[in-house]
């Protein structure tokens, strides 16, 4: 049996605000099987976002262990959190993050130069990828020109363009109407099923978490 994905043990995070000591997580543990999907539901301000940026290896200051891949990211220092990020985890936010300047397949070409991909490989990948997303007639179409879910069906493209053992996702479809965010995230997650990739996805939807594999709830700092 192959090893988890994600593996976390007693993971905590604290912020001093005002001279008051605020315990965001208080002992996550929570294990990610290959090719499982997660919903990591809670509402707003419960601390999943900051759970996600733990995971994903994005800011320090967080107790606890954190395996990646099999790999004891707590015990990293920066450039090995880089190369952990870069060959395993994808990223999906509510806001597409898109770079305005570049047309959908160059957004999603971008970060598998970073990798060091060739680019006609890369811009073959992303072609596939965005044509699968139902975008093939709109590659050469910069931000602007997308509207919100072409915008975010790029950033999903772009956040498995490196084949990441796992993607995470915070309210990915938050910033959308209920239909387009129900499109989005029935291509997301068939996406992400069709590549065999994890996902732990932040929402506080419960109608959406009820899509996913599993059902994991963050409440007062604990998963329940």
């Amino acid at each position: 049996m192959s090893s988890p994905v994600v593996e976390l043990r007693g993971l905590t995070r604290s912020f001093e605000q005002g001279g008051v000591r605020i315990d965001v997580l208080r002992g996550i543990d929570l294990v990610i099987q290959p090719g499982e999907i997660v919903a990591l539901l809670g509402p707003s301000g419960s601390g999943k976002s900051t759970m996600l940026q733990a995971v994903g290896l994005l800011e320090g200051g967080f107790g606890g262990s954190i395996r990646i891949a099999g790999e004891a990211a707590e015990k990293m220092d920066g450039d090995e959190r880089t190369r952990l990020r870069r060959d395993h985890l994808g990223f999906v936010y509510q806001f597409h993050h898109l770079l305005p300047d570049f047309n959908a397949s160059e957004n999603v070409v971008l970060p598998q130069l970073v990798a060091e991909v060739p680019k006609d490989a890369a811009e073959a990948r992303a072609g596939e990828l965005l044509t699968s997303l139902g975008l093939g007639h709109r590659l050469d179409h910069r931000p602007s020109q997308l509207s919100g879910g072409e915008q975010q069906r790029v950033a999903v493209a772009r956040a498995l363009a490196n084949k990441p053992r796992l993607v995470l996702a915070d309210e990915p479809t938050g910033n959308l109407d209920e239909h387009t965010s129900d499109k989005v995230l029935e291509q997301f997650l068939a996406l992400v099923r069709g590549e065999g990739s994890a996902a732990l996805v932040a929402t506080h939807n419960e109608r959406l978490a009820a899509k996913m594999d599993r059902v994991v709830r963050l409440h007062d700092g604990v998963l329940r």
